[in-house]
């Protein structure tokens, strides 16, 4: 790295400066000592910045690598955290760029416009959605069930265009979209694991005042930058540390579709997660190699209530019973359950491809 990047990289403040001393009657100054917090913030830099791309980039990755786990018994040095509020601003140009952001503005911007521009909108945001496809994923169990029946795997559901009703619902209001429509959505979304069927009942009973109305502000209040512009930089601490955790956990639950042996502790995890109805939401969120951008909007989602308690319950969890990679029986401890698992995928792989466990 030349000094001048180091310069650049000090004038916006991204690096402090090492502690200088006096030489005294107008001789200059020198470096007192060489600060740790200093080197490493540089190479943190060095990393994830290169020529060509934006500072804010090479931000949000430094951010991420910074509350990611040493590995135990490792000589890695301990990645300092970036500048507070070069992280904000990071999230937040990141966010506006983002296609959550992207959506919200074309539903707001159809508001007021007439039956021709709701035909826009819809056109505008189906395409959104067609260029970043998504299927829902088929549920592990399910995936693992067929591998081992020696069946195709099914494939995941393509009914998530449906959201466009959600979408449109933010800018045209409720009344204007229709609760069979948003029902729709929220089922394409995998909210809870209802059905369109139960959450068209769910919202019927609240109009018909069987049950307490739904507060629709709440969707036309819907916001991609406020959280974060009001959250504490402590508030998105928090936030990431959810985030990685949840995307080890839900790691791991995708990991049993893989014939990854099972555990009680394993089972337990994969219980909180199923008794919210969580593993589509996490699907949809949880990237294991995301872009800046979506590290950006799933951290952004992270200071959501019920993410925390979620995180916060498979944190409990996994304290009352750590041992999830120890098979019942088996002193070997995690390096037995990684034997295990890997002569199973051998075995299976070879099953498959009629080439034995080799």
């Amino acid at each position: 790295m030349s000094a001048l990047r180091l310069e650049s990289w000090r004038r916006a403040g991204l690096l402090p400066r090492h502690r200088r001393r006096g030489l005294g009657r107008g001789r200059g100054s020198v470096v007192d000592a060489l600060d740790p917090v200093v080197l490493e913030s540089a190479a943190a830099l060095g990393r994830h910045a290169r020529q060509g791309r934006d500072s804010r980039l090479a931000v949000l990755d430094w951010f991420a690598e910074a509350g990611r786990p040493r590995l135990p018994g490792t000589a890695e040095a301990v990645v300092p955290e970036p500048p507070a509020a070069a992280v904000r601003e990071a999230v937040l140009w990141a966010l506006r760029r983002s296609a959550s952001m992207r959506l919200l503005d074309a539903s707001r911007g159809a508001a007021g416009a007439g039956e021709q521009g709701q035909d826009a909108l819809y056109a505008a945001v189906g395409e959104m959605l067609a260029a970043r496809p998504y299927r829902g994923a088929v549920h592990p169990a399910v995936v693992r069930a067929a591998l081992e029946a020696g069946e195709d795997v099914p494939e995941g559901s393509a009914e998530f265009a449906g959201v466009v009703h959600l979408i449109a619902a933010i800018g045209l209001g409720v009344e204007e979209v229709g609760a069979d429509a948003l029902a729709e959505s929220f089922a394409a979304l995998g909210m809870f694991g209802l059905t369109a069927q139960d959450w068209e009942q769910m919202l019927g009973a609240a109009e018909r005042g069987e049950v307490p109305p739904v507060d629709w502000g709440l969707l036309q209040r819907a916001d991609v930058l406020g959280p974060v512009q009001r959250a504490r930089h402590e508030d998105l601490l928090r936030a990431r540390e959810v985030l990685l955790g949840l995307q080890g956990f839900y790691a791991m639950y995708v990991w049993h579709a893989l014939w990854m042996p099972d555990t009680p502790g394993l089972a337990a995890l994969r219980a909180v997660i199923d008794e919210r109805g969580m593993f589509p939401v996490l699907d949809h969120m949880i990237g294991l190699s995301p872009s800046p951008t979506e590290f950006a909007e799933a951290l952004a989602a992270c200071l959501e209530p019920y993410l925390d308690e979620l995180y916060a319950a498979l944190m409990e969890q996994l304290a009352a019973d750590p041992a999830i990679f120890h098979l019942p029986g088996d002193d070997t401890g995690a390096a037995g359950f990684m034997d295990t698992w890997l002569r199973t995928l051998r075995e299976q792989t070879g099953k498959d491809t009629g080439q034995g466990s080799r």
